[in-house]
Order: structure tokens, then sequence, then C-alpha cells
């Protein structure tokens, strides 16, 4: 009977990770402490959305994706809720569509500019009110166009 040892080699051993560049991060950014079951962010081919903090109301980044480093504060943000904003998503069917529910029982669907935002964007394409309790989710439908669902407590 023999008695060696019995070794098992793992499939990633020659598999090696590397740290990001600090070129290739996006750095100073004051994410949203409000807490809900959904994301902080969105991305989309085009633009990375992300909940930020803001004094008087809610607030979110759009950023273009090729805008890396560190984000300075006076960037301009999306900014039309009176109460902070719990969820964002983008259209599937537009890259520059996306939509963001808040504590202020409102939904507001907004258009991003072209080349993203050069000065703070307030005037919301569409405000959808009808919840009497905050919106914390939003979904678009994937394959019917200008379909959003909005959920909340």
């Amino acid at each position: 009977m023999s008695f060696r040892k019995v070794v098992r080699q793992s499939k990633f051993r020659h598999v090696f990770g590397q740290p990001v560049k600090t070129e290739q991060c996006y750095d100073d950014i004051r994410v949203s402490r409000v807490t809900w079951d959904s994301t902080f962010c969105a991305v989309n081919p085009s633009f990375v959305a992300i909940i930020v903090e803001a004094s008087g109301g809610g607030a979110f980044l759009v950023l273009p994706l090729h805008k890396t480093g560190r984000i300075d504060k006076s960037y301009p943000t999306v900014c039309g809720h009176t109460g902070p904003v719990l969820d964002i998503e983008w259209c599937p069917h537009n890259d520059h569509v996306i939509a963001s529910g808040s504590e202020d029982c409102t939904v507001m669907v907004w258009q991003v500019p072209e080349g993203g935002l050069s000065q703070p964007l307030t005037e919301p394409v569409v405000v959808l009110e009808g919840h009497s309790k905050r919106v914390g989710i939003i979904s678009w439908h994937p394959t019917a166009r200008n379909v959003l669902l909005s959920a909340g407590r």
C-alpha cells in the first residue's frame, strides 16, 4: 500500500492580480450615505452616474467614462429632487437618458447632453408624481421603449 501525500493543485496557481493605476480610477467623490436596497451607481457604454452627498436635496454625478482621476468638487451635478436620491438607472435604449427616484416621492427622467455635463442639470424632461412614500427602486423595461417601473415603501 502506498502512503504518498496527495497534494491538490489549484487551477489558478499561475494567475496573478495587478492593482489598477490611479489614473484609471475615480477619486475624491463623496458618495451618498443614505442607504436603500439599491446600488449607488449606474453605468452605460458612455457614462457612469454616482449618487453623491448634497445639501438641500438629492444629486448625482454623471461622468463620461474617459474622465478618470480626481473629480473636482465643483463638477456639475444633476440636481432637482428635494430629498436624497435613492436609485438611478440608465435607459437601455438611449445612453443619454437616466431616471432617478428620491425620498421626495418623485421619479425624474433626465436627458444628459452629448458631451456630458458642462453645467448643473436642474430641469428634468419628465417628473412622475404618484407615490405617497419614497421611491427606492427604479427599473427600465429591457425591450419595450419608454416603460419605467418605480417602487417604494
